[in-house]
């Protein structure tokens, strides 16, 4: 079992001491896609849902969920975020908006968890938003793109089109 960094010598769950690794610049983006019927994504493109404005709205939501994130799972240290942007790419072809999330810190463990946890709220925050349109809307695709830093280094997700 102690192959698991969560896990001590005895099985019991544990958060990872990253008491002697040294700070590093480390940045993580992710993804999550919200698909829904085409007057569902005009509405929001256009600012005219009856809660106001969705993607803001979102936007707000996936950065408050990041800064939050330690708060939600268990195992996530509690950190002191430099910096996080939300941007929505909306495609009118497929009906749906890509939600991507990119996180930075200087510190001694990464982020990835903090982007994936920003990008998983700011769809939810599209939905619940626009709910009483489209209850058909769906969330997916969440998932980390990059992330840098730390020992473990440059990922890049393999995209298969």
């Amino acid at each position: 079992m102690s192959n698991f960094t969560h896990i001590d010598t005895q099985g019991r769950v544990r958060m990872v001491d990253v008491t002697e690794k040294k700070p590093t610049l480390r940045i993580a983006k992710a993804q999550g896609v919200v698909s829904m019927n085409s007057d569902t994504l005009e509405k929001i493109m256009s600012r005219t849902t009856a809660k106001g404005n969705v993607l803001e709205t979102a936007r707000i939501a996936g950065i408050m969920a990041a800064k939050n994130t330690s708060g939600l799972i268990p195992m996530c240290h509690p950190l002191n975020i430099r910096h996080i942007s939300i941007d929505f790419f909306p495609d009118n072809t497929k009906n749906l908006i890509r939600i991507e999330s990119k996180v930075q810190i200087i510190d001694q463990t990464g982020v990835e968890m903090e982007a994936l946890t920003a990008v998983s709220i700011a769809g939810l925050t599209i939905y619940d938003m626009c709910k009483s349109y489209d209850r058909e809307m769906t969330i997916s695709d969440i998932c980390l793109l990059e992330k840098s830093g730390g020992k473990s280094g440059m990922f890049v997700k393999k995209i298969h089109e």
